[in-house]
């Protein structure tokens, strides 16, 4: 769908990491290797994206330490490419791809659901776009943890962005919540899709 929008997978993938990781600089081999694309094609859809003023480059010197994917450390000096939060369309471009991104992957959620007996399933985090929350999916019940951890994985490469997932019992769901437990309110209290209620 969003390659017929936007002209091309390499493009869409391209957004996909710069959105989902606003923060972090890439240079373009880096690109290329992330997305196991060839460097010609990368280059292309970055100088695209560059002039629509989408991403930005900046040339960048000794030690970079970053935030986001897997905490690197870069060294030398490099011309990276970075989003541009400042772009007038940012914010829509942004819930654009994450919603998309949802539609394409929502046999993710079915393969969760279908891992065990699940009573709650709530997405919130990197699936409504918020950064920096603790966790990003809330799942109560009894669920094989091996399946999805390996489940976890897989769409993280495919979302390019780390997910963070808590699992409780539904008695330690129902002790927080009757304790008013910080951490459960602050996920129920937040931005959310809830995939599945049983509790109620």
């Amino acid at each position: 769908m969003l390659e017929q929008l936007f002209g091309s997978k390499t493009r869409v993938n391209l957004l996909g990491l710069f959105l989902n990781n606003p923060s972090q600089p890439y240079y373009l081999r880096e690109l290329a290797r992330l997305l196991k694309t060839q460097l010609n094609s990368i280059r292309r859809e970055v100088e695209n994206l560059e002039k629509f003023d989408i991403i930005r480059s900046v040339t960048l010197s000794g030690p970079v330490a970053e935030k986001g994917l897997f905490g690197r450390t870069k060294q030398g000096s490099k011309k990276y490419f970075l989003t541009n939060t400042n772009f007038i369309l940012y914010p829509e471009l942004r819930a654009l791809l994450l919603k998309a991104q949802l539609l394409l992957e929502k046999h993710f959620v079915k393969e969760i659901e279908r891992m065990g007996s699940l009573k709650l399933l709530v997405l919130t985090g990197v699936f409504v776009g918020l950064e920096g929350r603790v966790t990003d999916m809330l799942l109560v019940g009894s669920v094989n943890h091996r399946k999805l951890a390996g489940l976890v994985k897989r769409f993280e490469k495919e979302f390019n962005r780390e997910i963070n997932y808590t699992i409780m019992t539904q008695q330690e769901y129902r002790y927080r919540h009757e304790i008013t437990d910080k951490f459960l309110y602050d996920i129920l209290g937040s931005k959310k899709i809830v995939i599945l209620n049983k509790l109620d």
